[in-house]
């Protein structure tokens, strides 16, 4: 188990595979809500520890997206803090412009297995 790392996903890939590495905790919406959450959870002192625009695809081609946190209580993490926001409005401007496709399932199931590969390497499990 990866001691205060709290993994931030919307990929139920995810919660089934590393449930057992590290605590998971799956949120039922976007991408962009998963973002949100990892950037609420810093503003109460959590530390990013994966990049949260990771991989090749951009945020607007994929509906899946995790995110690794140390947790931690105390001062905000000024680092975390920017570059989440600033993949934040990453991730707007390329939504806006062209919003991600609905995809069929075979390809959802493509993108869970991206998902859980870039962060399965990201923490070495």
């Amino acid at each position: 188990m990866l001691n205060n790392t709290l993994i931030i996903s919307n990929n139920k890939l995810v919660k089934e595979k590393l449930s057992t590495f590290a605590e998971v905790t799956l949120i039922e919406g976007t991408l962009l809500q998963t973002m949100e959450q990892s950037r609420d959870l810093i503003h109460g002192g959590y530390i990013l520890l994966t990049h949260p625009l990771s991989g090749s695809i951009k945020p607007n081609q994929t509906p899946f997206k995790s995110i690794a946190l140390e947790k931690r209580q105390g001062p905000v993490d000024f680092d975390s803090l920017t570059v989440m926001e600033e993949s934040l409005a990453r991730t707007r401007t390329l939504i806006n412009d062209k919003a991600t496709p609905d995809w069929p399932e075979k390809y959802l199931e493509d993108f869970r297995i991206i998902d859980l590969d870039l962060i399965k390497n990201a923490l070495k499990i």
